[in-house]
């Protein structure tokens, strides 16, 4: 079985009244809406395709929450890459990458919204916990992980360093 490196970024922003709002943009091809994501090019890691998906079907600019893994030994000669929080196979259908049943490893990431950078290449909906629950085409591989996400964002967004959107 063929597998592909995917990443998928669950991206929220303040709504400058004390709630959180989740970035989903409608996929004209599935007929819904999902997170902002796609296929890792071969010139770039998973945390890149990720802040470049994200630009590119939310129009934004993003900072990437750090995934849970160790820190590396002080003094370490190479670059830290941002860690997923999760990574999941996932099978897909054929598409413009891969003309044959494969399987898509989806590196999924947290990030914030740090501007609105240009237009988006789809249509976009800045989602409130609520509506995420009742929306009626919404996967349940989105509900389920943005349900977990809502509840800790607040702290993830608190706690933890992130990186920039351009490194």
């Amino acid at each position: 079985m063929i597998k592909e490196a995917t990443a998928t970024v669950f991206v929220f922003r303040d709504s400058g009244d004390g709630e959180w709002l989740l970035g989903l943009m409608f996929h004209p091809r599935f007929g819904g809406w999902l997170t902002p994501g796609g296929h890792v090019e071969r010139d770039e890691s998973p945390a890149e395709a990720a802040i470049r998906e994200t630009a590119e079907e939310l129009g934004c600019d993003i900072r990437l929450l750090a995934g849970p893994s160790a820190p590396l030994p002080a003094g370490y000669p190479h670059q830290h890459v941002p860690a997923a929080r999760w990574i999941v196979e996932m099978p897909a259908s054929p598409d413009n990458h891969t003309a044959e049943l494969h399987v898509h490893l989806d590196h999924v990431f947290v990030g914030l919204h740090l501007a609105d950078a240009r237009d988006p290449e789809t249509r976009v909906w800045w989602a409130r916990e609520r509506d995420v629950a009742e929306a009626p085409d919404l996967p349940e591989d989105v509900r389920m992980p943005a349900k977990e996400l809502f509840a800790e964002i607040g702290r993830l967004a608190r706690s933890s360093a992130g990186y920039p959107a351009a490194q």
